[in-house]
């Protein structure tokens, strides 16, 4: 198998780390060779943020708590949402862009097939909010790992901005997967922008797309669950 191959076939989305911090040389590498993704026209429109130490500590535990009074507000009652929202609470997201709150019918069934394999091997039951929303709550702390990476993209390429940041992270999954580095790419992460208005200098046109958690996996069990690809006779659109 190339190395390439291997690299795909090995990398999944970790989602515990234990705390041995990443080398500055490993994290200079892996950014390096990332850095040679492609882009629009070569416009680069991303940029990164690295947190690690002191401010990764302080980005979790504000993040946790912004995610325990959201959580206080969804399972309230409808004055409850209603106040939040009057209030402009902090535990309501607020980040530069909307997050998904329904998915089409088609995507729905793929993601409905992960979460209750990954709840399953967990042993979290469907009707269990509380371990749901524990787990849920883990992004906030990164699943441990030592090293965040917070990805911006330029807000004038539009959508395009969003293609090539893909490409990038790919390119750091893949540079990390092959030096034996474990990531898990974050959607969640983008719910709170103001957290890291505080620690990073952010160039004015960029907008938060996701984080992205790097270090070394623990062996806890939930690392041995991979989620499953569709065919590639499924993804491929027929001739006329």
């Amino acid at each position: 198998m190339n190395p390439i191959s291997q690299a795909l076939a090995e990398r999944y989305s970790c989602r515990d780390f234990s705390n041995t911090p990443l080398e500055s040389e490993l994290l200079d590498d892996i950014l390096n060779d990332a850095m040679r993704s492609p882009s629009w026209s070569n416009t680069q429109p991303y940029r990164i943020a690295l947190a690690q130490g002191k401010t990764k500590e302080h980005l979790s535990a504000e993040l946790q708590r912004r995610y325990a009074k959201a959580v206080k507000i969804q399972r309230g009652s409808t004055f409850t949402k209603l106040t939040a929202f009057i209030s402009g609470n902090d535990g309501l997201p607020k980040g530069d862009f909307k997050q998904a709150l329904s998915y089409p019918d088609e995507l729905q069934k793929r993601r409905l097939v992960t979460a209750k394999g990954l709840y399953s091997l967990l042993d979290i039951q469907r009707n269990d909010a509380d371990k749901r929303d524990a787990q849920t709550g883990r992004n906030f702390d990164f699943f441990g790992a030592p090293s965040v990476l917070f990805v911006f993209v330029h807000d004038g390429l539009g959508v395009y901005s969003v293609l090539d940041a893909g490409i990038l992270l790919q390119s750091i999954m893949l540079a990390a997967q092959s030096r034996g580095v474990a990531t898990c790419s974050q959607g969640a992460l983008a719910l709170w922008r103001a957290p890291l208005d505080k620690h990073f200098d952010i160039p004015r046109d960029y907008k938060l797309l996701c984080g992205i958690s790097l270090g070394y996996a623990s062996e806890h069990l939930v690392n041995t669950y991979k989620s499953e690809r569709l065919p590639v006779k499924e993804l491929l659109i027929p001739s006329r």
